[in-house]
């Protein structure tokens, strides 16, 4: 069971949507920004990085708003959606494009490909949790 499931059951209050959806959500942000830091750091170990350039931005970026939507999505008391909506919906969007870019390199690069992966995942998770609040 992961962390992010566990604090929520444990969470005193009734939830706005399913804990189960929003304990994937926040696992499958946490695991995109992981996937994404990494290969971001693998790519500039290539010896081709000029040929990732992008895929380095944009895998930074992604990690970065996925850190930003794990940390609003995590705090439930009194929940904005607001804020909440906004950031998952960038969320979908850095990891569309992050996990396009991924796809470009995945069949060279082993580390592009699984990080697109997880680009994917998120953005789902993101995509449900939304469809999940409307």
């Amino acid at each position: 069971m992961s962390y992010a499931k566990q604090l929520l059951d444990a969470y005193p209050r009734t939830f706005d949507v399913d804990a189960a959806l929003l304990a994937a959500t926040i696992d499958a942000l946490n695991d995109c920004a992981q996937a994404c830091t990494a290969d971001a750091d693998d790519d500039l170990g290539e010896q081709n990085v000029a040929e990732l350039v992008k895929c380095i931005r944009l895998c930074l970026d992604c990690a970065d708003v996925c850190i930003a939507a794990v940390g609003v999505t995590s705090r439930q008391t009194d929940y904005d959606p607001d804020i909440t909506k906004p950031l998952l919906e960038a969320c979908v969007a850095a990891c569309r494009s992050c996990g396009d870019e991924c796809e470009k390199h995945a069949q060279i690069h082993e580390h592009c490909r699984v990080c697109a992966e997880a680009c994917r995942r998120c953005e789902q998770a993101c995509r449900e949790l939304l469809d999940a609040m409307k």
